[in-house]
């Protein structure tokens, strides 16, 4: 074999590596993204599970999120206080000072409290029981039932009580991944330290509500009269709190006349409505002796008034 026959395809490879070489130098430079250093650290400092469990595609995602300030230093929900120490050192902040999330479903219409349209006996998933007729409940913004959020949960934090589910926030780590496959949207995030939440999502008339379910919101409006902070407002006739002006009074909890309102405080409210009730007795004996004086002083009026004449 001769030796040209060797060194010319050799030769030809060398000269096209160099070529392209070259032309991926410059497209390098000429498609050159700068990236913000910060996202490599905050990436460095995240455990690369790639889980999705936080709701981003991927740690690469979450690491950009959290650099543009659009997600908090503790979006890693399985990395846990660890990671967000971590990523809170990257970006200055104190991992403390970040509020927890938790979800909470917004519905109590459970087995006891809800009415039905019909008898669902299918298989047991909650988009395809929403899929007829919204659901088998009269209210068409209630809990399906089926338990959906419960299969995809990881952590244990989601049951099924008497046809409805029920976040556990202890367990809770804000995925997100119950909110994102519940069909009826009734799930959502809210503060770890917030101890009061309207359980309804239903935008129906108060005259609805009231036929359909035993404790949802009717938009009466009492709540939002009686809030010292301002923090509860109805708009399309469903409350719903300002979880930064809430004090957790137990106020709002207290008048609801359905009791759509959940409160982590039972007790506290239930001396404040024993307190209430004890003013309203004790505001209906002064009416009633204020009306029994005048009467006496009427009836001793028309008496003197009979003796002089």
């Amino acid at each position: 074999m001769e030796i040209s026959a060797i060194l010319t395809p050799m030769v030809f490879l060398g000269i096209a590596g160099a070529f392209f070489g070259i032309i991926l130098s410059i497209a390098s430079k000429v498609f050159y993204v700068e990236v913000d250093p910060k996202v490599a650290e905050v990436r460095d400092a995240l455990p690369g599970a790639n889980c999705g469990a936080c709701g981003f595609p991927g740690c690469d995602g979450l690491a950009e999120a959290i650099a543009n300030g659009t997600s908090p230093v503790n979006g890693c929900v399985i990395g846990g206080a660890e990671t967000a120490e971590k990523v809170s050192q990257v970006m200055g902040v104190n991992a403390e000072n970040v509020d927890r999330n938790v979800a909470v479903v917004h519905c109590q219409g459970d087995c006891d409290k809800a009415k039905n349209k019909y008898d669902y006996n299918d298989l047991v998933d909650c988009r395809l029981i929403a899929d007829y007729q919204q659901g088998a409940k009269a209210c068409n913004y209630g809990c399906c039932g089926g338990g959906t959020c419960v299969s995809v949960c990881e952590f244990d934090a989601i049951h099924m009580v008497n046809g409805v589910a029920v976040v556990d926030k202890e367990k809770c780590v804000a995925c997100m991944k119950c909110i994102n496959i519940c069909p009826k949207k009734i799930i959502s995030l809210r503060p770890y330290k917030s101890k009061t939440v309207v359980e309804c999502k239903s935008l129906d008339s108060g005259k609805v509500v009231r036929n359909n379910c035993s404790i949802g919101c009717i938009g009466c409006g009492i709540c939002e009269k009686n809030c010292p902070k301002d923090a509860i407002h109805v708009e399309n006739n469903l409350a719903s709190i300002d979880y930064d002006k809430c004090i957790n009074c137990g106020i709002c909890v207290s008048k609801c006349p359905t009791g759509a309102i959940y409160c982590e405080y039972p007790e506290r409210v239930e001396k404040m409505k024993q307190k209430e009730k004890e003013k309203k007795e004790k505001e209906r004996q002064a009416k009633i002796a204020e009306a029994q004086a005048k009467k006496a002083a009427a009836e001793k009026k028309a008496l003197e008034n009979k003796v002089t004449s």
